[in-house]
């Protein structure tokens, strides 16, 4: 289990490759993001596979592309691929002519170092680069003698976030030319059950889409597969260009019986949260928005179209207020106001009427807005059931007033003092972006990049929406301080609508009988405590070498190769081979707090009679009848339990008379069964001693 995600530069070196492509050694790696490029010029691109595995919103992906060097000269192949900024990569190997060259990550500051000394000693190197919104780009090439094939294989991982209740995959796709052999291929297991999978491209019509997309889904997993031919790869009939160029993206939701899910494996667990139907906590918003001269323009009319949308969608439990900065600080109000269909009107026509002016002026424009939220509170402007929260938007550097990043995020630390989140809004490149992301992080929101372009005004609205909807405030994820070694962030200011809080851990112990996980904090009416309990008790099912794994939790069927399993959540395993036998394994839970005797299980036969009478075991030799004699009933130690003598298999045993609960039509209480009970562990009546007939493991 991956605890860690670096959206930071990672550089690939291959050092073992000289100019002339005549492999001399072993390289190091190159690593980070991006999607496959074929090139022209001599060089045919025949096979590009994106191969996915998705478990547990977590995605594992192997990107491989294979060319040859149909020219008579060595020819430079390129490999060019633009990945997730929130991905990472593991691996990255490089094949000419059947010779594999493996290759060593490095993070940031060393994989630049080594990238310009590689690349001054005229060897082949890569580099990961920024590439737009939502992308990074990786990019290596390597000299190829004529006649050979290269083979480049990109490994990189990354866990999907939900959004707006959905959890995205994003594909960027841009061979640059026709490829014989272009694929996508994408399976999703999730352990909750899929509740929906769709899938789209930018780059092609619905149409065309429809013939080269398959999708689908049932119970745990998901798949998609996008094959298109030559001919659908085509920008026109006649065409020789490739139209392949655009987001291919896949969405998909899980089924949510339960507010939380936890899943545990290998001596990990992971704890997914995300409730529902709860009532949107009211928030005070104070909009803290650069109206320098930098502003002016496109970027200041796109920033006023947003506004206005996101005053449409406020509502009126909601308390507002604009800050504005440039040289100056000026407000709208002197103190927050409710989001009263009046209120807002007035609003927006001042939000039409902002102009630009002057310089920039960062500190003292949020120093104001975090005043004003604080104030607020302490005079019960708002109500006491509500969340505080500071947006700001900025295009450039602060260049008057306090103008050290440093002291203004030393500032703004001070002034909020953990109480309530700041995000930060940075419109276009020139600004010193680190500077925004680790002010806002450090107080518990995030920074959004908005690009130029123009669309700009939804890419803020956009943001808005994320954080529109507060369904928690306070949010504590508490775990057994015994049973958990490691932990990663499991306090947060908010729980959002239509998003996921994903805590991960190491246990103590990888036999862990029962896990409880507990989720607190505050809503709109009171507060809520959310329980999740869970057994790591596993139910696994083997297809030869291959395991699935499944828990009492779930509820499903199986069926392969004439064997048939179903799991009846919290009751019964079925498994029934062919038209043969079948097996019920019954889970038996005992009393949370009863003293001694704990949860088990039952293993009861159903058609024994089918079973041949070579088949043996602890249950299986008595399958066939066999002889047997009781006699000399006589009182017994117990006055209720006579004794017996039982002759069987030329063995004379004293057994005695008792009861035995058969749960096979009730699993809670059973059915009371007079038996008779042999002593000294079987001796005598089952063949051999009974510890022939213990397991480690069932399965």
């Amino acid at each position: 289990m991956a605890s860690a995600w670096w959206p930071c530069l990672i550089l690939a070196l291959l050092s073992g490759l000289a100019a002339s492509g005549s492999p001399r050694g072993p390289f190091l790696l190159l690593g980070k993001r991006s999607l496959p490029e074929g090139v022209a010029n001599g060089v045919e691109v025949y096979s590009t596979k994106i191969n996915s595995k998705v478990t547990s919103r977590f995605a594992h992906n192997v990107v491989t592309t294979r060319a040859v060097n149909r020219a008579d000269t060595a020819k430079e192949v390129s490999f060019d691929v633009e990945l997730p900024k929130t991905a990472f990569i593991t691996n990255f190997t490089l094949t000419i002519d059947g010779v594999t060259y493996p290759g060593n990550v490095k993070e940031k500051e060393v994989a630049k170092k080594q990238y310009e000394k590689a690349v001054s000693q005229g060897k082949t190197a890569g580099l990961v680069k920024a590439s737009g919104r939502k992308l990074e780009k990786f990019t290596v090439s390597v000299n190829v003698a004529a006649g050979s094939k290269v083979t480049f294989e990109l490994t990189y991982e990354e866990l999907l976030k939900r959004h707006k209740g959905k959890y995205e995959m994003y594909l960027k796709v841009q061979p640059k030319q026709l490829i014989k052999h272009f694929e996508i291929d994408v399976d999703i297991f999730e352990p909750q059950g899929i509740s929906m999978l769709d899938a789209e491209a930018s780059f092609i019509t619905n149409d065309l889409l429809g013939s080269a997309l398959t999708k689908s889904f049932s119970g745990k997993k998901g798949h998609v597969s996008f094959k298109p031919s030559l001919d659908q790869q085509r920008s026109c009939p006649t065409c020789t260009d490739s139209l392949l160029n655009g987001d291919f993206t896949i969405t998909y939701d899980v089924n949510r019986e339960s507010p939380g899910n936890v899943q545990i494996v290998n001596g990990y667990f992971v704890h997914f949260f995300a409730p529902r139907g709860l009532p949107v906590v009211p928030k005070n918003v104070a909009f803290v928005i650069d109206i320098s001269g930098s502003m002016a323009g496109r970027k200041l009319e796109q920033t006023k179209e947003a506004l206005l949308r996101i005053l449409e969608d406020m509502k009126e439990e909601d308390y507002l207020n604009f800050i504005l900065f440039s040289g100056d600080v000026s407000t709208w109000k002197e103190h927050l106001v409710q989001a009263t269909p009046e209120n807002l009107q007035e609003a927006k026509t001042f939000v039409k009427s902002m102009e630009d002016k002057g310089m920039t002026n960062i500190n003292d424009g949020l120093l104001r807005g975090i005043s004003m939220l604080n104030k607020a509170r302490e005079e019960h402007r708002v109500p006491e059931r509500s969340t505080s929260i500071v947006i700001m938007l900025t295009d450039g550097d602060a260049n008057v007033g306090e103008s050290r990043p440093e002291k203004i995020q030393e500032n703004v630390r001070n002034a909020i003092g953990g109480k309530f989140p700041l995000y930060n809004l940075g419109f276009g490149n020139n600004l010193n972006y680190n500077f925004l992301e680790n002010m806002a992080l450090e107080n518990h929101g995030f920074a959004r990049r908005i690009y130029e372009d123009s669309d700009a005004d939804l890419q803020l609205q956009g943001f808005y929406e994320e954080v529109a909807n507060p369904l928690l405030t306070g949010v504590e994820m508490e775990y057994p301080e015994n049973a958990i070694l490691g932990l990663t962030q499991n306090t947060y200011q908010h729980f959002y609508d239509g998003s996921e809080i994903v805590v991960a851990g190491r246990l103590v112990g990888e036999d862990v009988n029962s896990f409880k996980a507990d989720v607190k904090g505050h809503g709109a009416a009171n507060d809520l405590t959310f329980t999740e309990e869970v057994t790591t008790e596993k139910i696994t099912l083997w297809n030869r070498a291959v395991p699935s794994t499944f828990s009492w939790l779930d509820t499903v069927t199986v069926t392969q190769d004439g064997l048939s399993m179903m799991i009846n959540r919290k009751k019964n395993m079925v498994v029934s081979f062919g038209d043969g036998v079948t097996f019920v394994v019954v889970l038996h839970q005992v009393w949370k707090k009863h003293p001694v005797h704990r949860d088990f299980l039952g293993f009861y036969v159903v058609d024994s009679h089918r079973m041949s009478a070579q088949t043996h075991g602890l249950l299986g030799q008595f399958f066939q009848p066999f002889d047997f004699k009781v006699s000399d009933i006589r009182p017994g130690s117990d006055p209720t339990k006579p004794d017996a003598t039982l002759v069987v298999k030329n063995h004379q045993l004293t057994v005695t008379r008792g009861s035995q609960k058969d749960y096979r039509k009730d699993a809670s209480i059973g059915t009371k069964v007079v038996c008779w009970f042999v002593h000294n562990n079987g001796e005598g009546l089952i063949d051999g001693v009974h510890t022939d007939y213990i397991v480690p493991n069932l399965f």
